[in-house]
């Protein structure tokens, strides 16, 4: 009978969400104090008033080239690598956190996610994409 109503007062929209004011609340403050914060530093902070502030600031002398160059690709390749390995790692904590309670059919699929990455690894390496000039 309880699901009956539970049921018919779901589909009818009438839902209830009591358990979802605290955090509709919790989102309202966080929006309003972003807000407030953001309001204060562009009041209360000092705006640029001379051009010296504007000038280049790195070293003491102005580029020598334009900003836009191209970076070489390998570049790229290596902070590539970089996010790859770094998300395995963070793919891999948490079955080595729970390795005790594991199956070894998830054992398996964790040995060919290494695999398959060390075969990315090794043609990469083959490829001579990791040297540096």
């Amino acid at each position: 009978m309880q699901l009956e109503k539970s049921l018919k007062l779901h589909c009818l929209g009438f839902v209830d969400n009591s358990e979802f004011y605290h955090i509709f609340v919790f989102c309202i403050i966080s929006i309003i104090l972003a807000i407030v914060l953001v309001a204060a530093s562009l009041i209360v902070a000092p705006q640029p008033s001379d051009g010296e502030k504007l000038s280049a600031y790195e070293c003491g002398f102005d580029p020598f080239d334009d900003s836009r160059n191209q970076f070489d690709v390998r570049f790229y390749l290596v902070a590539i690598l970089f996010i790859i390995f770094d998300l395995e790692i963070a793919f891999l904590f948490p079955f080595i956190v729970n390795l005790s309670t594991q199956s070894v059919l998830s054992l398996g699929a964790v040995f060919l996610f290494l695999t398959i990455l060390t075969i990315g690894f090794v043609y990469e390496w083959k490829k001579d994409a990791l040297e540096w000039e």
